[in-house]
């Protein structure tokens, strides 16, 4: 349908020093039809990027402006940012299947970060997933927005997840979401 679109797995996207240096990793649900299945980077090119860059960039954990484009002059800061589920569900809502196919990506991009800390989840799926990639169950670590755990020493903080629908109906704030930022940057200053 469209040949110049990204349309394949999204993959994490790094600070330019790479894995090495990430503490804080945050993991979104999915790619976005037309954002990152578009664009080819996490939370670009549809409205849930809007957010979470313009509240990174608060927390020095971005720099540069956010474009709504990959070649625009935004950079990460100590921090990656990846999906429970690498590719464009059917009908944009996963499945239990494609959950657990990709969980094996997700826990290999956990392992690659030495220096991670801090975890960020955006929404209930993404924390259930990263909560099973790291070994453990979320009856033991529930979900739940601004709630925080921690798994073999790293530090998971959950939020709603950043999409449109959330912001518009004011289940999620602006104020919500930075008060989640806040408990991951006070950890990492620890």
């Amino acid at each position: 349908m469209h040949p110049d679109w990204h349309n394949g797995p999204v993959r994490t996207w790094y600070p330019p020093e790479g894995p090495g240096a990430v503490r804080l990793l945050i993991v979104g649900l999915a790619p976005g039809l037309r954002g990152a299945n578009r664009t080819g980077r996490p939370f670009t090119g549809d409205q849930s990027g809007d957010l979470l860059y313009a509240t990174l960039g608060k927390y020095g954990l971005a720099e540069g402006q956010f474009g709504s484009r990959p070649d625009d002059s935004l950079r990460l800061s100590a921090t990656a940012i990846t999906n429970a589920v690498r590719c464009v569900p059917p009908g944009n809502k996963p499945v239990g299947a494609e959950i657990n196919t990709c969980r094996g990506f997700l826990a290999a991009t956990i392992a690659e970060l030495p220096g991670l800390e801090v975890i960020v989840t955006l929404g209930k799926i993404s924390h259930d997933s990263t909560v099973r990639a790291l070994g453990d169950t979320p009856a033991r670590h529930p979900f739940g927005h601004a709630k925080q755990t921690e798994i073999n020493g790293t530090r998971i903080v959950s939020s709603y997840h950043c999409s449109r629908y959330n912001t518009n109906t004011g289940r999620l704030t602006p104020q919500m979401f930075e008060a989640v930022f806040e408990k991951a940057t006070q950890h990492l200053a620890a």
